[in-house]
């Protein structure tokens, strides 16, 4: 109590360092309005006309500086949830840790936070590890561009005047294309350790470097990754898998130590030759369809992340002499609940994994009515994408997914072909059943008559 009364004594009596920003005019930075979503320009306009500062901040103002169109706009305010919630009616409070606005426009959605107040020991509420629980302090501009992890995150443009506020040189950070930590980056890491994952994300994302300072603590602190949710880690993994550089991020990810509190069994399948592959080919993949625009999927690609490990799991129970359906099931459920505990896997996408995993031993089956009951299961898709990744990887032959895919797209009289030409599987050998030969009067087994006893 006394030292948290002195402490609370000395930071009032020190003076604070005043800041002062660069404003940057658009001549410049050459970010015009027009280039913001009409939704975040609404945003701005209505909260300075009711007398409040307003700001497109972070990662919006940084990607157009780069030239990256924004996939999401954040606004930063001296408004209070509460006042920001009352002048949009389409809006809602949420968060605990941190209270943020989400203002709905359409289809888009901004999320208003407000300036955050400096983060010390007075107004943090903390766990034993330094993470940040709690902290809904509000304060000034000033305050809340340090509160920011990196400096091309603490970049404020206002609409209006088009003008970008940078407390930290973070626009010359971007076009010396580094990345840096505001503060010192080992406190930065402790009060939330999910900003080394941000750390790499960003590096990768935008090729910028590391700045060395922000790197080195990286490998030491991995640890404190343990202490943070589960969901919050999911969250992080999502961000990353789907940047568009999936396979930058995790070869860097792989690079600085932090791979193995994500996904544990990663490094086992990246030691094997066609685990490697696959990986990698499905990677490959939807960064392909991250950068076309075109969906993704968070089951399908965690299904080929963890497949070989379900394959290994699967095929050491049939060795056992367990029946391979059920076998193939207990494979899947041990794999991911050795991976629920650090990754909170949500029921809807194990939903989807698990369908994309129990479809494949079914390909096998091309006999009588079983393709057509196949091609009409709602992940037939899903199913195949991943049966033609595993024919890639060298996994199966080629031959399997193409005939699936000609059977998928055929007529009736061709399908009829196809099942004809169709390499037919040997059924398992069935053991004879031994009939009991039933006593005579004597007592004697009667021998069998006829063909049985020839």
């Amino acid at each position: 109590m006394i030292r948290k009364l002195l402490r609370k004594v000395f930071t009032r009596a020190a003076t604070p360092v005043r800041v002062e920003p660069a404003l940057i005019p658009v001549a410049r930075h050459g970010i015009r309005r027009e280039q913001l979503s009409p939704a975040a320009r609404k945003v701005c306009t209505t909260l300075q006309e009711k007398g409040h500062k307003a700001y497109v901040v972070g990662g919006a103002v940084r990607d157009l500086l780069i030239g990256h169109p924004p996939k999401d706009y954040d606004v930063a305010t001296s408004a209070t949830p509460e006042e920001v919630r009352a002048l949009f009616r389409r809006s809602r409070i949420i968060g605990r840790r941190f209270k943020i606005v989400h203002v709905m426009s359409g289809p888009e959605t901004i999320e208003v936070s407000t300036f955050r107040a400096s983060q010390d020991a007075t107004n943090a509420n903390t766990d034993e590890h330094g993470r940040v629980l709690r902290d809904n302090v509000y304060g000034s501009q000033e305050e809340d561009a340090s509160r920011r992890d990196f400096t091309v995150n603490a970049l404020y443009y206002d609409p209006t005047t088009e003008t970008i506020v940078d407390y930290h040189h973070g626009v010359a950070d971007v076009q010396q294309k580094t990345l840096r930590m505001i503060g010192d980056p080992r406190t930065r890491y402790r009060e939330d350790p999910v900003r080394m994952l941000r750390a790499v994300r960003l590096a990768a994302k935008l090729g910028l470097e590391i700045d060395p300072a922000a790197r080195h603590p990286i490998r030491d602190m991995a640890v404190l990754l343990e202490n943070v949710p589960a969901a919050r880690l999911f969250d992080e993994m999502l961000k990353l898998l789907f940047s568009g550089y999936a396979v930058r991020c995790l070869q860097q990810l792989r690079e600085e130590g932090l791979h193995h509190g994500l996904l544990p069994m990663l490094d086992v399948i990246l030691e094997q030759p066609m685990g490697e592959r696959f990986v990698w080919l499905s990677l490959e993949n939807t960064d392909e369809r991250v950068r076309q625009d075109k969906s993704v999927s968070p089951g399908f690609l965690f299904a080929t992340l963890l497949w070989h490990e379900v394959l290994a799991a699967w095929e050491r129970k049939k060795e056992r002499g367990e029946h391979s359906q059920p076998a193939l099931f207990e494979a899947m459920d041990e794999v991911l609940d050795t991976q629920a505990g650090k990754l909170a896997i949500t029921r809807r996408i194990a939903g989807d994994i698990k369908d994309i995993w129990a479809l494949q031993p079914r390909f096998d089956k091309r006999v009588g009515k079983t393709p057509y009951r196949l091609i009409e299961q709602p992940r037939f898709r899903a199913g195949w994408d991943f049966l033609r990744l595993r024919a890639q990887a060298g996994e199966i032959p080629m031959e399997i997914p193409d005939w699936w895919d000609r059977f998928a797209h055929a007529g009736h009289d061709e399908r009829e072909t196809l099942l004809r030409q169709a390499p037919v599987e040997a059924p398992p050998a069935k053991k004879r059943r031994r009939r009991k030969r039933k006593p005579n009067e004597t007592g004697a087994a009667d021998e069998p008559a006829g063909d049985e006893a020839a």
